[in-house]
């Protein structure tokens, strides 16, 4: 089976990469490797990391900060042939590796990612959940019909845990460092040089944060304008004004 390198990363997060890492260990069979780029943080995250026992994690304190940037040097460094790019606070089934394996032998296939389900301490955001299922077909379809008809393009974004073979990964540019929001559908629209685009059929849960922050309402429509604003070629530096990080 071809190694598989989980890239995670990390900016301040330290309230949830320990339960991340803990559902890493249990993965059957288990990636090549664990990579953490750390940004920057200026909380436990790195002594969180640092006490992990998980016997393939690698750590790389990352130049500068941004999401871009840190998935790139991590792409750099990682070993195996595929990548799969990992939120922190976003938690995978356990035969994740064994998953990727099966659909990325299909050369047919450039990217897969996952279907997110957001959730906090006490609540499912099956709404939100739902729109941002659906986004990863309307968007292309509305904004990129050739390709979405054609090429089988889906875009998909940081919480479906996007995964490629690293080689086209490197030959497409890998993610556009310039960009500090929607790297990810760039890198899939990057990708369908080489084939599809794939949303898995297949759950992983991600920490509902932002929603709780912002509240349902302004988080979806946030999430909608921005996607129908990139969509029409609204620049991600203007974009970025309205998607303030939460911790």
């Amino acid at each position: 089976m071809p190694g598989t390198s989980i890239i995670i990363p990390t900016l301040n997060e330290a309230k949830t990469l320990e339960r991340t890492l803990n559902h890493l260990a249990i993965l059957n069979p288990t990636p090549e490797e664990i990579i953490i780029v750390d940004g920057g943080s200026q909380d436990a995250t790195l002594n969180i990391a640092q006490a992990s026992n998980l016997k393939n994690l690698k750590l790389i304190t990352s130049p500068q900060p941004g999401r871009s940037i840190q998935m790139n040097l991590g792409a750099a460094q990682a070993k195996g042939e595929y990548l799969c790019f990992l939120h922190a606070d976003t938690l995978v089934p356990d035969d994740l590796v064994a998953v990727i394996c099966e659909i990325l032998a299909q050369p047919q296939i450039a990217g897969i990612g996952f279907i997110s389900l957001m959730t906090g301490s006490q609540i499912t955001r099956w709404g939100i959940s739902l729109h941002n299922y659906l986004k990863t077909y309307y968007a292309p379809f509305l904004f990129r019909p050739y390709l979405f008809w054609w090429r089988g393009l889906r875009l998909l974004f940081g919480d479906q845990v996007i995964c490629c073979r690293r080689s086209q990964f490197q030959a497409c540019g890998g993610y556009d460092p310039t960009l500090p929001i929607m790297e990810e559908a760039d890198l899939c629209l990057k990708l369908t040089q080489f084939g599809a685009i794939k949303q898995v059929n297949r759950i992983v849960v991600s920490s509902d944060r932002r929603v709780a922050a912002w509240g349902a309402w302004k988080a979806t429509g946030i999430y909608l304008g921005i996607g129908v604003l990139w969509g029409l070629g609204v620049s991600a530096n203007t974009l970025k004004k309205f998607y303030q990080d939460v911790r």
